[in-house]
């Protein structure tokens, strides 16, 4: 096809020297006819060669063809929808290898989100004006995305304040998987006493009235207040997800791997996304993995699901890759889950029991069936063991999993990078430390921040490697977040955390959100550039990520994000090429009013 293009410009040129249209009329009658076209761009296709076109085409949800303005115009027709980029940056569309996206579909509309939000007192103005619109008997809820550091005041919320902005109105207040704060009216409808008894792994604060939730093992107790409060009803999931991934559409993802998450069970919590995918309205790709929820029971979960279920299997109708549940993960069993609370001691994979035995059991069954997965693995103390298990099932059965991957690697040790290359096994890195990096820093050190991860030594081991958030509640969902970090090796609150030779040159950390990301769910041929005759996924940019100040990459967003070819959101010049979006519910959702990430002025 490229061959082709590249036949067709030569004639088109010649024919301009000659003058005879009717050769060109004649070549177009014999070529495919784009449904779109896109011009006057600047078009990174991210091939090995970095070239900038400045048009592309697209036919049946591919790429067509890529090149100048002139050389493209030849596969428009009558039917071709032509848009003018107007000197716009044009990124292949961006792909999160780490985002718990049909979980975060599902709670979005009940959410309060402070990401991106700039001052504390802002936050707080936001929870008492929603407060006066939530119902009784529902509450008030904001769940990760942000850092004390992003606020100009540099500090947590305080339970005299959450109280204050909400005397009436139960309140909740997750930050990522440390802490959660909740007020004074909350913990009289949690009927929390100073004599109710913690989940394992957790501590009760009992201050001002309200109490503060710490995660000082696992964040058991996070979990368990969240499945406490009210959720939405099925109508209401499915109008939640839909705005999310309008959301995720705002800022040019169009895949995403969702690694499951906790209290999010398969398949009845899905009901939000496999109703959009039955109906044909998914606005974005996803490959997801499943998790088991029940302790001890892991290995009956996956023996259910190997049984029943395909991996691999696309269940969207209407979009290539566009629904397909990939394989096991991001936790395996969960006595092998080395939580991320930089606010808490490591904890030790030695400490539990059974922990590699139940591993084990699930990996060898998983290899078995030949299902992909992966795992949650923070610290290279924990990884190591965890290897060990793996290469134990390798030698057994002489093979591994089709693709599998480390999920975080926040303190991965070269030893442990080793043994992943030798395995072929890739990692998936998120920003997490953006939000959590001053607590990082304060318990392990400047020099140990220098490398968390070591993302420049998985890239010299030639370790595949894929980049996302870990959202909706370890970090935002928000990518450019994620790519700033990489970039620049600085926290939300500007501390610095990379070395320099462990920072990122903007072409390499689009390259990972890309190409790098799409190896993860075996799908590198298909998506990821935009050479001819992969997925037309693509983001034309409100600013040129290549060249705007470092500080400016956090506010990049997509002005128009097409998926297979078809515009799934536009904004500024291209806001009427955006579909449409039914009304907010329930009424009173906070999204109605503020919307999502740094909606509010």
């Amino acid at each position: 096809m490229k061959m082709l293009g590249n036949i067709v410009a030569t004639i088109v040129v010649f024919v301009k020297l000659v003058g005879q249209p009717s050769v060109a009329q004649a070549l177009q009658d014999t070529t495919e006819i784009a449904d779109m076209i896109v011009t006057n761009a600047q078009i990174s296709l991210m091939d090995s060669a970095n070239t900038i076109a400045a048009a592309v085409a697209v036919h049946d949800g591919r790429v067509l063809a890529t090149g100048t303005n002139e050389e493209v115009a030849v596969y428009g027709g009558d039917s071709t929808q032509v848009i003018d980029a107007n000197g716009r940056r044009v990124i292949p569309g961006l792909n999160d290898s780490h985002l718990h996206a049909t979980r975060g579909g599902r709670f979005y509309n009940l959410e309060l989100r402070w990401d991106g939000v700039a001052s504390l007192e802002q936050g707080l103005r936001m929870i008492r004006e929603q407060a006066q619109r939530t119902p009784d008997g529902q509450w008030v809820r904001v769940v990760g995305g942000w850092s004390p550091y992003q606020f100009s005041e540099r500090r947590m919320p305080t339970i005299a304040e959450l109280n204050e902005a909400a005397p009436e109105t139960p309140v909740f207040v997750l930050f990522l998987y440390s802490q959660a704060f909740v007020n004074a009216a909350g913990v009289k409808a949690l009927g929390i006493t100073e004599d109710t008894d913690p989940p394992a792994g957790g501590r009760y604060e009992f201050v001002e009235g309200g109490v503060i939730l710490h995660a000082e093992a696992t964040p058991m107790i996070l979990y368990q207040t969240i499945g406490q409060l009210p959720g939405l009803s099925v109508e209401d999931q499915v109008n939640s997800t839909e705005h999310f991934y309008r959301e995720l559409s705002r800022f040019g993802l169009t895949s995403v791997i969702d690694a499951g998450g906790g209290g999010h069970r398969f398949p009845g919590d899905y009901e939000g996304s496999q109703t959009l995918v039955e109906e044909g309205d998914m606005p974005i790709r996803i490959s997801f993995y499943l998790p088991p929820q029940r302790p001890g029971k892991e290995y009956e979960d996956y023996v259910a699901w190997t049984r029943d279920y395909e991996a691999g299997r696309n269940q969207g109708s209407t979009h290539k890759h566009g629904f397909e549940l990939e394989g096991g993960g991001e936790f395996l069993v969960l006595s092998a889950g080395d939580y991320e609370n930089f606010m808490a001691p490591r904890p030790k994979l030695s400490d539990r029991d059974n922990w590699d035995k139940q591993l084990y059991e699930v990996t060898s069954l998983l290899v078995k069936n030949g299902w992909p997965l992966r795992i949650h693995a923070t610290y290279g103390e924990s990884l190591g063991k965890i290897m060990g298990v793996f290469e134990q099932v390798k030698e057994e059965q002489g093979t591994f999993s089709p693709r599998w991957a480390i999920d975080h690697a926040e303190t991965a040790r070269e030893e442990d990078l080793r043994r992943i290359k030798a395995m072929g096994g890739g990692i998936s890195i998120q920003n997490r430390l953006a939000f959590a990096g001053e607590y990082f820093v304060e318990r392990y050190g400047t020099e140990a921040a220098q490398k968390a991860p070591p993302v420049r030594r998985m890239l010299e081991l030639g370790i595949p490697v894929g980049v996302g958030t870990d959202g909706t509640r370890a970090s935002s969902y928000n990518p450019w977040l994620s790519l700033y970090w990489l970039v620049t090796g600085k926290t939300l609150g500007g501390t610095q955390l990379f070395s320099e030779n462990n920072k990122l040159s903007r072409e390499e950390a689009l390259r990972l959100y890309t190409v790098g990301s799409a190896w993860f769910s075996q799908e590198e041929e298909q998506k990821g550039t935009l050479a001819v005759g992969q997925l037309a996924d693509f983001a034309v940019l409100s600013d040129d990520y290549f060249t705007v100040e470092e500080d400016a990459i956090k506010g990049i967003e997509s002005v128009l994000t097409v998926m297979g070819g078809e515009v799934v959101h536009g904004a500024e010049e291209f806001a009427e090429l955006s579909p449409g979006l039914p009304p907010v519910s329930p009424g009173w959702s906070p999204v109605k009013y503020v919307g999502g990430y740094q909606s509010v002025e």
